[in-house]
């Protein structure tokens, strides 16, 4: 990249071709460091930021050449922003499942948002910048609700980030999850194909809803073990949209087990009793062409000692699945 302005004033930075593909909302992040994706958000969708003098979205994939404005941002000292605390550090370091020059796959836990944001001083991605200062560009491939745990793809280099983007658009990463949902579930191996909308409000909430004018949404629910009370099941997504398999469940009359947001208000506090304590969803295996050879591989993430349990309890052996 090259800088041709200081960074207390308006900022021209033109695009080199290790940033080609990469989202501005991503890019900006990277360039203002401690800035709050609200932030971003805030001055991309006000025209703050231009690419090439016009006006973009933060969904806009740089293109080398591109030069980018960036208006002056107040910033939180350095000092002042929060870091993670040693336990978290640690619970991310045992957690990396994978890792290469190029790639890292991490089983995120439940609980830990994949980024810092509005509200959340760091995530996932902070927490690996410093336990892998060496890695320059560590950037996330796709994301994680903040209470869902398992696979979680991170980049070290722009050349991987765009092949890994590029095969989740055209729908060659294989995601497979795992979902314990209330009831028991009938009708065998069920694709549902139900368009969703998000930032429906629902008392003051927001939230995600089906609605004819949203964007296609498919989840491919597969039953492993069905109890009278609930279900564990293999959901596969066919598209990634926000809290997509939460809202399926609930759709169908199927809530997930912990789901404080789209799930059964009763039911949730009888589960607790039962040592449920999150949202049972687990990102439990990617599969897709890992760079520079694009050799096809799998990561598989275990369920962690929690969740397990909670299976047990429902009279569900994991380890037989």
């Amino acid at each position: 990249m090259t800088d041709t302005a200081k960074p207390t004033q308006v900022r021209l930075v033109e695009v080199d071709a290790e940033y080609t593909g990469q989202r501005i909302d991503n890019f900006l992040l990277t360039l203002l460091k401690g800035a709050p994706r609200s932030l971003i958000y805030r001055i991309v969708r006000k025209g703050e930021v231009r690419v090439n003098k016009g006006r973009i979205k933060p969904e806009y994939r740089l293109q080398a050449g591109d030069v980018v404005r960036i208006p002056p941002v107040k910033l939180p000292a350095a000092e002042t922003r929060a870091q993670p605390a040693r336990p978290v550090l640690e619970a991310v370091e045992r957690g990396i499942l994978y890792e290469d020059d190029r790639l890292l796959v991490l089983n995120k836990p439940s609980g830990l948002a994949v980024h810092g944001g509005s509200g959340i001083h760091y995530g996932a991605i902070e927490a690996l910048r410093i336990l892998r200062p060496q890695a320059k560009r560590l950037e996330l491939v796709h994301r994680l609700d903040r209470d869902t745990s398992g696979c979680l793809l991170v980049t070290k280099r722009g050349s991987s980030l765009r092949s890994l983007h590029e095969q989740f658009r055209d729908n060659r990463v294989q995601k497979l999850y795992l979902a314990l949902v209330m009831g028991r579930w009938q009708g065998g191996k069920r694709s549902i194909d139900a368009p969703l909308k998000k930032n429906t409000l629902q008392g003051g909430e927001r939230m995600v809803r089906v609605d004819s004018q949203g964007k296609e949404a498919i989840s491919i629910f597969t039953p492993l073990v069905v109890t009278e009370t609930a279900s564990l099941m293999q959901v596969e997504l066919k598209t990634g949209r926000t809290h997509q398999i939460r809202v399926h469940a609930q759709h169908v009359g199927h809530p997930l087990a912990g789901d404080d947001k789209y799930g059964d208000e009763d039911l949730n506090r009888q589960l607790r009793t039962r040592g449920l304590k999150r949202l049972f969803l687990h990102a439990q295996r990617l599969c897709f062409e890992f760079p520079p050879e694009n050799k096809r591989g799998c990561i598989h993430a275990p369920l962690d000692e929690e969740l397990k349990k909670v299976l047990t309890n429902f009279g569900i052996e994991y380890d037989a699945i």
